[in-house]
């Protein structure tokens, strides 16, 4: 018997990295941020930016799903492998109709539907593996069997519902079905397994490159088909710059400080820090890299279409806050994730922070390639000082000596 489970699945150990098909997991959801942002960058208002939050807040709901399932049993090895499959090709659908999850298309299938089809597909076939896995754990059981109906039926069953409505039912389903899924999933309880604190705070960490990656995207998008010029190649280069900087203020010492706080606790306190400073204070660090994506998307526009806009023009509207409320979003979120696990705080943050919505009604008054590089160099500034002010302390979390 021990034998044919452990052909059907295997505990991920202590010391376990993420594996090959997790990351490969991950192109899916490559392809869904990069929807997410074209679906804003659609119809730039605000309806639609809550739109877009909607979507991307369910495809983190999805790919956290995994990542949890996924520290427990090793996503490798027997019938999870095949899970994982098939809830590539559900995530793949999903991703498809990100365009149509509110407004169905002429033609085909019911695009607001299929994506919640596909969503249910996804959320059901995870609560299988977790009872199928929790069979002789009875504390993991317990907590599934406490989380799943309630949850999943909130997630779930209100977005189906949404798809059979329009206007502002539909968007009040979604909020429901998502706020609904997330509050019960912190108050649920805190029984679940951790079994790798290593390969958790990896595979948060893959999902920020990978986010910071469709910024980069954006960048090559803003600027497709138009001739290389100067003013592509700073704005590409300060755009790269602030992605740049972004990954610094989290991989630098942050991610390394929660990592540390999360592997040396024990019990309920590291299921909490897996589920704060990661579940759910990345889930805005995703949202910001979006928004400074729809952000450089335009401003290589701006600097590359000499037929609609000249050098001269400034960033107006939600572009202009998607390129700096996107960074503060980003900065907000390391610093409560920081704080969660360690208690700790950065005040240099907290003043970036406060800086850069300072700067805001600034920014506006400048052309389009200068408020990118003041957003640049208030972020430049920002790392400078951190390791200058803080060299020991960050040469021993770095290095551990």
């Amino acid at each position: 018997m021990i034998g044919f489970r452990r052909a059907r699945y295997q505990p991920v150990a202590e010391d376990a990295s993420v594996t090959q098909i997790e990351l490969f997991f991950d192109l899916v959801i490559v392809f869904a941020f990069t929807m997410v942002t074209d679906l804003a960058a659609h119809e730039l208002t605000w309806l639609n930016m809550l739109r877009a939050f909607l979507v991307l807040g369910v495809m983190w709901w999805l790919w956290i799903a995994y990542s949890w399932l996924g520290n427990v049993v090793q996503a490798d090895e027997g019938i999870v492998r095949l899970a994982m499959f098939a809830a590539m090709g559900f995530a793949f659908i999903a991703a498809i109709a990100i365009p149509e999850a509110f407004h169905d298309l002429p033609g085909g299938w019911n695009g607001p539907l299929v994506f919640a089809l596909a969503y249910l597909g996804i959320r059901l076939l995870h609560m299988v593996m977790f009872l199928v896995i929790s069979a002789d754990d009875p504390q993991l059981r317990g907590q599934v069997v406490r989380w799943a109906p309630i949850s999943i039926g909130i997630g779930t069953s209100l977005l189906v519902a949404a798809a059979m409505t329009h206007g502002t039912l539909q968007i009040l389903l979604w909020i429901a079905a998502i706020g609904g899924d997330a509050l019960w999933t912190k108050f649920a309880g805190a029984d679940w397994r951790i079994n790798s604190a290593k390969h958790f705070a990896e595979r948060y960490g893959l999902i920020v490159i990978i986010a910071l990656g469709e910024s980069i995207v954006s960048i090559g998008i803003g600027v497709a088909g138009q001739p290389v010029s100067w003013p592509i190649t700073v704005g590409s280069m300060l755009g790269l710059a602030v992605s740049g900087l972004l990954w610094w203020a989290y991989f630098d010492v942050t991610a390394l400080s929660v990592e540390h706080a999360f592997a040396q606790a024990t019990g309920k306190r590291k299921i909490r820090i897996a589920q704060n400073s990661y579940t759910y204070w990345h889930f805005p660090m995703i949202v910001g890299v979006i928004a400074l994506s729809l952000g450089l998307k335009k401003v290589l526009n701006y600097a590359s279409d000499e037929s609609h806009y000249q050098l001269t023009d400034a960033l107006k509207g939600i572009p202009l806050y998607g390129l700096y409320g996107g960074p503060v979003l980003f900065l907000v979120a390391i610093i409560g994730s920081k704080h969660y696990a360690t208690g700790q705080i950065t005040t240099a943050r907290v003043v970036a922070v406060v800086a850069l919505l300072a700067l805001i009604p600034v920014a506006a008054m400048l052309p389009a390639l200068a408020a990118l590089g003041l957003l640049c160099a208030v972020l430049a500034a920002l790392t400078i000082w951190e390791v200058a002010r803080y060299a020991a302390p960050r040469d021993e979390i770095r290095h551990g000596h």
